[in-house]
């Protein structure tokens, strides 16, 4: 089965697997288009502002290339920890910092999701808590060797290894801490584009 909104093509802007197959598994099929940025926000942003700001800046390096029938998707997700943003790990020494200083505590997973159409904007934005256990050395070790998660905002995916056995819960939207508020995104795109026609 798959979803579509009359003569309205859905581009999604983000090379992410999750994210792709998210749509997919929500019945919308997507083309993906992809431009690469720098990804650098203002240092006096906090929490949600980076997200937005970053999922709009994304949306920016596209919206020239928009067709009159494209609705454009773009998003941005940051781990919220003790004050500070984290972001895409650069090294196995980065990845390790980010686990042993979320170890024994909770943080914040913050993503927001930008849809740029017919020349208007529009954002949505999720946070969802999440409650590690302690992690020993030699399990954050484990993980970051393994798993290798260079390319997940705040070195980890709940979906993974350290998911299983690392978090003891969490308060919100699984979803969005795997990288995308589903619920929001579809909710989103009906009161944009309508109800989907569902074939």
């Amino acid at each position: 089965m798959s979803l579509s909104f009359k003569n309205i093509k859905l581009v999604l802007a983000s090379g992410s697997p999750r994210r792709q197959q998210f749509f997919k598994d929500m019945g919308f099929e997507v083309l993906i288009r992809l431009k690469e940025i720098e990804e650098v926000y203002p240092p006096h942003m906090k929490g949600a502002e980076i997200p937005l700001y970053l999922s709009a800046l994304k949306a920016k390096a596209l919206m020239n290339d928009l067709a009159e029938d494209e609705l454009l998707i773009t998003s941005d997700t940051i781990v919220w920890n003790k004050g500070k943003a984290l972001g895409k790990p650069k090294d196995k020494s980065e990845a390790i910092s980010m686990l042993v200083s979320m170890s024994g505590g909770n943080h914040e997973v913050i993503t927001a999701v930008c849809f740029s159409y017919k020349g208007q904007q529009s954002f949505c934005e999720q946070k969802t808590s999440v409650y590690f256990k302690e992690l020993s050395e030699a399990e954050i070790n484990y993980y970051v060797e393994q798993y290798q998660p260079y390319d997940k905002a705040g070195a980890y995916g709940i979906q993974e290894w350290i998911g299983l056995v690392g978090i003891s819960h969490i308060e919100g939207s699984y979803n969005n801490v795997v990288g995308l508020p589903t619920h929001l995104v579809y909710s989103e795109l009906k009161r944009l584009l309508g109800t989907p026609k569902f074939k």
